[in-house]
């Protein structure tokens, strides 16, 4: 027997249709104030993305998350993987600034700040409207299925080229531009795994904006699901006036007596990015871009009524209550994210200008050299943090009669370089107490770097002589 599973009534999600299949978003842009507030920012945004793996500070890139090598530039600060506090601090940092953004203005980063928003809609959108014949056209080469359709081909063409632009300076951020120009101006088959990654980036950005759109913030991004832990009733969110606009009469006039304000145009609904219907209350798919706002108020203002039908409230405005400031959250949420820049400044500023790391030699803790003296390997890892060539100087204190054998000083290192040096400390068997001896190994530079660093020699004891042999009965 075959079952046949049983049609949705109604629409399920704002992205698909009843019997399951894929509709396609088209909104109808609203160019009202927020809309142009919301462009200025998406072109600097544009512009700043593009520019930051081209810029410096300090000698070093603007950003660079060298991923292999496990260096992590940000504004000119290189964090190592001797870091990890340090760039978990700053992680915290961002994390909670979120929060409270979130707690106070609502998603107002998706609508104004995400690069999916940022490029979908003030680059790629405005490119498939002037190339399909606007909003029509694209809904008109939808209806036909004609997937050849030149001017969908065109479009495509389009988008390829600029995502093989988004899709390099992407890699731009974790490569570096200089070693992004290398690959660019070389034959693909002498680098055939970066030429793949290239390809691959570009081919991802393609599709990101060409087939899966605003399915990456309904569908992939969690944001929009932790958005009912992060606001509360006080939070700033888009919102329809359920009390002024209810009930609905279509029509501009004549008007029923005692109908609200809204004409059930369904402009709302045409304009929104992620297709949603804001009057339908508080949803995960809103990214709070505020273009049912701007739809909204071209309509009040046609009608003759006031604007605010669809606003930036909060539920608690909504409802005729007072919207509170300071609650619960926007009390903690300041309150840690000051205790995590605090802490987070006071290491910076204390860091060194160099990461000194004491390691023992493989094999055995030491060794009876035929003269008698006990031999420990020491190992002295220097990683130069400064922007600058820098010279260190290695000594030990501590143990007078110290033989200290070791290769051509003083350690030189270029700017993020790690370098190593073996040490062999060779030491009389009687200035050992216990089978220890503590010591104190001193690196310098010719900065500020001066690190004193304690050490435990290991040698024989009494009881490192071996027991008798068990007898056998």
């Amino acid at each position: 027997m075959t079952s046949i599973a049983p049609r949705a009534v109604g629409r399920v999600l704002p992205t698909l249709n009843e019997d399951g299949s894929r509709l396609w978003i088209r909104p109808k842009p609203a160019y009202g104030r927020w809309w142009k507030r919301r462009r200025a920012l998406a072109y600097a945004l544009m512009a700043v993305y593009l520019a930051v793996p081209h810029l410096r500070l300090g000698g070093k890139p603007l950003i660079l998350l060298d991923a292999p090598r496990r260096h992590f530039t940000i504004f000119g600060y290189t964090f190592l993987p001797t870091d990890t506090a340090l760039f978990m601090l700053f992680l915290g940092i961002v994390i909670v600034a979120i929060f409270l953004l979130t707690a106070l203005f609502g998603r107002v980063w998706c609508g104004w700040g995400c690069p999916q928003t940022v490029w979908m809609e003030f680059l790629f959108r405005p490119l498939e409207r002037l190339i399909e014949g606007g909003r029509t056209g694209s809904l008109a080469i939808d209806r036909s299925r004609n997937h050849l359709h030149p001017r969908r081909l065109l479009k495509f063409a389009a988008y390829g080229v600029i995502s093989l632009l988004l899709g390099h300076t992407f890699l731009a951020y974790f490569v570096g531009v200089d070693q992004l120009r290398v690959w660019i101006t070389r034959s693909p088959l002498e680098h055939p795994a970066s030429f793949a990654v290239m390809a691959v980036t570009s081919a991802l950005v393609f599709a990101d904006f060409a087939y899966f759109r605003e399915q990456v913030c309904t569908i992939a991004c969690p944001y929009g699901r932790w958005q009912s832990a992060l606001l509360d009733s006080s939070s700033l969110v888009v919102a329809y006036d359920y009390r002024r606009g209810e009930p609905r009469a279509r029509g501009l006039k004549p008007r029923p007596e005692g109908a609200g304000d809204c004409i059930d145009c369904g402009n709302c609904v045409t304009t929104c990015p992620t297709g949603i219907d804001i009057r339908n209350g508080l949803q995960m798919e809103c990214i709070h871009c505020a273009q049912c706002i701007d739809a909204c108020d071209a309509v009040m203002d046609r009608i003759g009524r006031p604007r605010g039908l669809i606003r930036y409230t909060s539920m608690n405005e909504l409802a005729g209550k007072r919207r509170h400031l300071w609650r619960a959250r926007t009390i903690a949420y300041p309150a840690v994210l000051a205790v995590f820049v605090g802490v987070f400044t006071q290491q910076l500023v204390a860091k060194p200008s160099a990461d000194v790391v004491l390691l023992r030699g493989p094999g055995a803790p030491y060794t009876i050299e035929p003269d008698g003296r006990v031999l420990n390997h020491v190992r002295v890892k220097v990683t130069n943090r400064s922007a600058h060539r820098a010279t260190y100087r290695i000594a030990i204190e501590g143990v007078e009669e110290a033989t200290v054998v070791a290769p051509p000083l003083p350690l030189v290192a270029d700017p993020g370089e790690s370098n190593e040096v073996s040490l062999f400390v060779l030491l009389p068997e009687r200035q050992f107490s216990d089978g220890r001896r503590d010591m104190v190994v001193v690196v310098r530079d010719d900065q500020r770097l001066d690190a004193r660093i304690p050490w435990t020699l290991f040698g024989p004891r009494s009881r490192d002589i071996p027991p008798p042999a068990a007898q056998v009965r």
